[in-house]
């Protein structure tokens, strides 16, 4: 019978990662595609993506390729949109078969119900985050950007992004991030009995808390420092695991 497993990754940021990163996360995605029964990727896969009709942002060619493998093999690949890369569009869905939700989501895994979302916005703090948040994924806003030549939209995102220093900055912002999302995640499943796992990223802080018995918050983590993913399988607990990079 297939794998039943459910492999689960986010935060890669493809782009502002170094390059050892990005190839040591498609190792991972090759080992995980082999034994996974789907493959969830919740929110910045990279660090910022964008479709331009008939361009998109440059590099990721051989990640792409992979996750098109995976899917032609018979492999789910789910997409959550993070607050890097939720303008996605077409060419993930039509051309590398993704399975893209540009919000919060809740899906059926291994036999749990599971409520998924990456996290950017949610629960207290980051309230300069969600005044903009509204504006940026506006239809006006999208299609402001769709205007500007690609080069200078790239330029424009890339400098607005702090991945790259918080590969070695402090994480403080992010000790507090992942305080306001576990007591949301906490409520979520104390609010509503039907749900078995709440499950995030964003944080780039790994977690794994048993709420109550058999139902969890789970955050897989991220791959620009720690290299950590999960593996939800039916009838077991799920496991956080970390990646020999």
């Amino acid at each position: 019978m297939p794998s039943q497993a459910v492999y689960v990754a986010s935060d890669a940021h493809l782009g502002a990662a170094p390059t050892e990163l990005e190839a040591a996360f498609l190792r991972w995605l090759e080992f995980a595609g082999e034994r996974a029964g789907l493959l969830l990727i919740n929110g910045d896969l990279f660090d910022f993506w964008f479709e331009w009709g008939t361009v998109i942002p440059r590099g990721h060619t051989r990640v792409l390729g992979l996750l098109a493998r995976i899917v032609d093999s018979g492999v789910p690949v789910h997409l959550l949109g993070g607050n890097h890369d939720w303008w996605g569009g077409s060419y993930l869905t039509d051309e590398v078969g993704l399975i893209f939700h540009p919000g919060p989501v809740h899906l059926d895994l291994a036999g749990r119900r599971a409520l998924v979302a990456h996290g950017d916005g949610l629960g207290g703090g980051d309230l300069r985050y969600r005044m903009l948040k509204r504006v940026l994924r506006s239809r006006v806003s999208r299609r402001a950007f769709r205007w500007l030549h690609p080069d200078w939209g790239t330029a424009i995102a890339r400098g607005v992004s702090r991945t790259e220093v918080a590969t070695t900055g402090p994480v403080d912002a992010h000790r507090r991030r992942s305080e306001f999302l576990e007591k949301w995640a906490r409520d979520r499943l104390l609010e509503d009995p039907d749900i078995d796992l709440v499950l995030l990223g964003h944080t780039h802080i790994p977690m794994r808390v048993e709420v109550a018995p058999g139902r969890f918050y789970l955050n897989s983590g991220d791959w620009v420092r720690s290299g950590t993913y999960l593996v939800i399988e039916e009838g077991v607990p799920p496991v956080l695991e970390s990646w020999e990079r």
